[in-house]
């Protein structure tokens, strides 16, 4: 299915309409609606309550049209996204302007078949009186989906080399640069991606990925993404009902991948740096060691508490290598903590940021989009608790209390302080569908960072 064919510029073609209803404005729309359109709307049950929708007849067979009751504003992309799969194959008119509902409408199409075939009955295309918004809600919609694949793929056909072939289809699209650190290389200048990836299978074995875009002379931005395709816990292993999501852990690097993605296709004025630091946390005979203590690219020394609190060690190095650089800023995703999900649920990522002015713009974006952050501190009063009794900090503190703001504080530890930096723990994964949003992976915090890297640079 293409994006691209389900939203095509209205131009009077013959479509079927769409009423979109608030709650309150029900009585008096069905009492404006002809005989037959409330004999259908009585024969559904239908009260007027957000959510209830119908078909309704018209003069002819084919002349009939379909109502939604939805309290959601027209700026909210799932104010009538429900609607792509409930209605069958064919050309559709929203009686009023869509706005930003286009999203919704064609996320809510999406399906993830890469394991049996697709059961849909054909496209439901949406007529748009905005062309001009089409090029890029289709790309939207294609990196939200692309995202929602690689999460949803199994870790047997999404290891470190699997993401390292996005990459590299990423870059060829685009014309950008691909360099992959791996083996000895990767052991001397990024100890700890090495360590935790290194008791993976021999195909699986852990790297460094990254791609880099545009002018030289442009503002240097780093995108940096956990790549974990798939976490055991290593020696520290997690019970079974912790694995069962584990595929999810390379939500960071599809999330990494998907904005990349968006600023190189609209040619953003930047020089864009993407790092994901790949691995499979395994267990074996070689697998790292609680108590080992790591060197870092950075050269702190850390002490390994815990092996499953390898996402921050692999995005250490991996931010490290990014202020080498010398970025302008410095936003980074990962599937990080539970806590993060004890804390704000599966549907809201926390924020943490250095920068009070990025951090305003990330939320006021994502209140704006319908891609809602949540903003964190980083509370200096918690930092003493990553200290060691060993090494220069331990990779989780004991006790597990404020263990996002821990691992962010962690996490910045490897980023240099006069660089904006933001990071976002995402869940990655939807436990239950709602409207356009179906159960499994998805995107969050995602369109709210490119619409800040499209207003910081001056372009759309």
């Amino acid at each position: 299915m293409k994006y691209a064919d389900l939203l095509q510029p209205d131009r009077g073609q013959p479509a079927r309409g769409i009423h979109v209803v608030k709650p309150g404005e029900w009585t008096g729309w069905l009492t404006a609606q002809p005989a037959r359109a409330r004999a259908a709307v009585a024969a559904h049950g239908l009260t007027g309550k957000p959510g209830d929708k119908a078909m309704l007849p018209g003069d002819g067979t084919e002349d009939w049209s379909a109502v939604l009751v939805c309290d959601d504003p027209p700026s909210s992309p799932w104010r009538f996204a429900s609607m792509g799969g409930f209605l069958p194959a064919g050309n559709y008119r929203l009686a009023g302007d869509p706005g930003a509902g286009v999203l919704g409408w064609l996320l809510g199409q999406y399906r993830f078949n890469r394991y049996k075939p697709a059961s849909d009955a054909g496209p439901r295309i949406l007529l748009t009186p905005d062309p001009a918004r089409i090029a890029e809600t289709v790309r939207l919609a294609e990196a939200t989906a692309l995202v929602r694949d690689l999460v949803n793929t199994p870790a047997s056909d999404m290891g470190p080399a699997d993401i390292e072939a996005q990459a590299e289809t990423l870059a060829n699209r685009h014309g950008a640069q691909l360099t992959v650190t791996r083996g000895d290389p990767l052991a001397i200048g990024y100890p700890m991606i090495h360590a935790v990836g290194m008791a993976a299978a021999k195909d699986r074995h852990p790297r460094l990925i990254e791609l880099e875009w545009g002018d030289p002379a442009h503002a240097r931005v780093a995108i940096v993404g956990k790549g974990v395709s798939f976490d055991t816990g290593g020696l520290d292993i997690k019970p079974a009902a912790g694995m069962k999501l584990m595929k999810k852990d390379m939500g960071g690097a599809a999330h990494a991948l998907a904005l990349a993605g968006l600023v190189m296709a609209a040619e953003l004025p930047v020089r864009l740096h993407l790092l994901i630091p790949a691995v499979e946390n395994s267990i074996a005979g070689n697998a790292f060691r609680p108590g080992d203590v790591l060197r870092t690219r950075l050269g702190l020394t850390v002490e390994n508490t815990n092996t499953d609190a390898e996402g921050r060690l692999i995005l250490g190095d991996a931010l490290t290598k990014a202020g080498e650089d010398k970025p302008e800023l410095i936003l980074d995703y990962a599937t990080l903590t539970g806590a993060a999900r004890v804390a704000l649920g599966p549907d809201l990522p926390p924020l943490f940021s250095n920068d009070d002015a990025l951090a305003e713009a990330l939320l006021a974006a994502g209140a704006a989009l319908g891609d809602p952050l949540w903003r964190m501190p980083l509370w200096n009063g918690y930092d003493a608790d990553l200290k060691s009794d060993v090494a220069d900090l331990v990779n989780a503190p004991e006790g597990g209390m404020a263990g996002a703001i821990t691992a962010a504080l962690f996490l910045r530890r490897f980023v240099p302080k006069d660089v904006a930096w933001a990071h976002m723990d995402v869940f990655a994964w939807r436990p239950a569908a709602r409207a356009g949003r179906p159960k499994g992976g998805d995107a969050f915090g995602l369109r709210a960072a490119f619409q800040v890297l499209k207003d910081r640079y001056g372009r759309g």
